[in-house]
């Protein structure tokens, strides 16, 4: 089996924060969101992420810090959104271009997954496609998503956090009236059988990673079977980190009613409620805080923030600031 991480987006959602740096490089509780997937995949299995020339640097220096051997990192020669091959695309190309004839668990980067990905694996039947499911319980957000209808209608409960494996009766790429709440979270396992037909597949539908499992279960092509497919369903915490406001739900979870406060950071005569994490080297000091991320290096001075984002190297004294995502190198000063 071989892994494939597909970070090549350019998240203007997440504008500023990610003008210069890709969203699967921002951090999560004291480290980048997509660390928190790479360490969960177990070390016998060789890793390739997916990205874009605008990112390289970052990646680069990211796997540098991170050490693992088995991981590389693939250059999409694309600077905008308009030149991508899209992420289904981006499989296609590296499937043929690396003659890949293994099983590939493929994940997308800017997702939280709570799940063991080992259990995920183990739970794999050899030659039949397997995604990770969850029931995100609103059908307006469901509509975003690729929805999984289960056979028999089953969901997962939540009196019991062990994950089940179900196969899946239908699936629909990012219905208008969703038939149900769960939701593929972007984590799945395509086995080498089933990579002629996504090879195929994303030929007219680059873009469409979701929308490969409806045309297992639903073939388009003439003469083309139908391919099971299972869920791997779970009640652990999963997060989709495309908005500010998601980014500040998964730190909650993350970090808790804490704070963090990473190396050569430091914080004084401050009051801090809800989860704050303080970036290496940022200094704080007489300051309210209420659920703030500051990366590093910046200085907050006399500051009342709530619900905020505070990027690199920036500088706010006397300022009172909510649900604020602030760009880097910003100097605000009352």
């Amino acid at each position: 089996m071989k892994a494939f991480i597909l970070a090549g987006g350019f998240a203007t959602r997440l504008w500023p924060l990610t003008e210069k740096r890709a969203k699967p490089l921002l951090p999560l509780a004291g480290k980048p969101i997509i660390s928190h997937i790479v360490e969960k995949i177990p070390e016998d299995i060789p890793i390739t992420v997916s990205t874009n020339a605008v990112f390289m640097e970052g990646f680069e220096q990211w796997k540098k810090d991170l050490n693992r051997d088995n991981l590389e990192i693939l250059i999409e020669d694309t600077r905008s959104d308009d030149q991508k091959l899209g992420a289904l695309g981006a499989v296609s190309q590296w499937i043929q271009s690396e003659s890949i004839d293994e099983d590939v668990l493929l994940l997308t980067g800017d997702n939280y997954f709570g799940f063991e990905i080992s259990d995920f694996i183990e739970a794999y039947s050899n030659g039949t496609p397997i995604l990770a499911a969850f029931d995100i319980g609103d059908e307006i957000k469901a509509r975003s998503f690729g929805t999984v209808i289960l056979e028999k209608s089953k969901k997962p409960t939540t009196d019991n956090r062990q994950p089940t494996t179900d196969i899946i009766s239908a699936f629909e790429e990012k219905p208008k009236e969703p038939s149900s709440t769960i939701v593929s979270t972007g984590c799945s396992i395509l086995p080498e059988s089933s990579l002629p037909v996504l090879v195929e597949y994303a030929k007219e539908h680059p873009d469409n990673v979701g929308g490969i499992f409806e045309e297992f279960l639903n073939p388009k092509t003439e003469n083309r079977k139908p391919i099971a497919v299972q869920a791997f369903t779970f009640t652990n915490p999963w997060f989709d980190i495309g908005s500010f406001e998601a980014y500040l739900e998964a730190t909650r979870e993350l970090v808790g009613e804490k704070i963090v406060i990473e190396e050569g950071a430091s914080l004084e005569h401050t009051n801090c409620e809800g989860s704050v994490v303080v970036g290496a080297g940022s200094k704080v000091n007489r300051s309210e805080l209420k659920d703030v991320v500051i990366f590093e290096g910046s200085t907050i001075e006399d500051c009342n923030l709530e619900n905020c984002i505070i990027d690199l190297n920036c500088s706010l004294k006397g300022v009172d600031l909510r649900g604020k995502m602030i760009r880097e190198n910003t100097r605000l000063l009352r």
